[in-house]
């Protein structure tokens, strides 16, 4: 059994402030230490789950974040960007049996975590097809198009709501919630044993493998804090003006939208 991990930082158990998020900072060695714990985590659920060979993509900010030594010799790490459209799911292919996400995080607009965004803090909501989307949505429907089926997240208590809408079946574990600037959280130690747990029972369970449907047709629309990004955006081929912040692009090719998207928020 091969699985994927695709791992971010702004829903590990604890997180708070975007200090203990950056390379730059003294805090981020700690928050960087417990990402890489919930991820070794996931993967030691998966193994005793049957998996023999996981993927990892590194998926927060530079690409640089788990701390490699820790990861089990098991595991294939994919770090900084390609820039393949994929992007947080780039080694993602037909071949894997099971999509897992670690770490992830409520979208912008949403108060489940003080450090909500989707993939830019220039970006102040996306919606496809008119409902407001995550990084997540993107991302299930990224593994969905190789029919990939996404059994299990971990992250604020949002993004977990959000992904048991979009994929029914699949297992979450909430590691934090946000109230105002302030998160109420579990302790590294409660989430990494619950996620370990939590991945062994969803590979185990084949009842929860489901994939998403991506719908026929797709209108994806950014907008953006500043206007001057929704300018720059327009010039993508295809992309209209949809009022002075946003840009729209529609495409009934679901990779033609992460194409788009990938450009258009650059």
């Amino acid at each position: 059994m091969r699985v994927f991990i695709s791992a971010d930082i702004e829903g590990t158990a604890g997180i708070l402030s975007w200090d203990e998020t950056e390379r730059t900072h003294a805090d981020y060695a700690e928050f960087r230490a417990l990402m890489t714990a919930e991820v070794l985590a996931a993967c030691e659920g998966a193994r005793a789950a049957g998996a023999t060979e996981i993927v990892i993509k590194d998926a927060h900010d530079s690409g640089r974040n788990l701390i490699l030594e820790r990861l089990p010799a098991y595991a294939r790490i994919v770090r900084g960007w390609s820039g393949h459209p994929d992007a947080m799911m780039f080694g993602v292919d037909e071949s894997f049996d099971a999509a897992l996400y670690t770490g992830y995080h409520s979208k912008a607009g949403t108060e489940d975590n003080p450090l909500a965004h989707t993939s830019t803090l220039r970006i102040s909501r996306l919606t496809l097809n008119g409902e407001t989307a995550s990084e997540f949505t993107l991302n299930a429907l990224c593994a969905a198009r190789y029919g990939v089926p996404s059994l299990f997240l971990s992250g604020d208590e949002g993004i977990c709501a959000d992904a048991k809408a979009l994929v029914p079946g699949i297992a979450t574990v909430g590691t934090l919630k946000g109230v105002g600037a302030a998160t109420i959280s579990l302790t590294p130690a409660a989430a990494r044993a619950a996620i370990c747990e939590g991945v062994e029972r969803a590979l185990r369970d084949k009842a929860r493998q489901a994939v998403p449907r991506i719908p026929e047709n797709i209108e994806i629309v950014i907008e953006f804090s500043n206007p001057a990004d929704a300018y720059r955006a327009s010039w993508y081929p295809g992309v209209r003006r949809h009022g002075p912040r946003a840009v729209a692009f529609r495409s009934d090719d679901f990779f033609e939208v992460l194409r788009a998207f990938r450009f258009m928020k650059s």
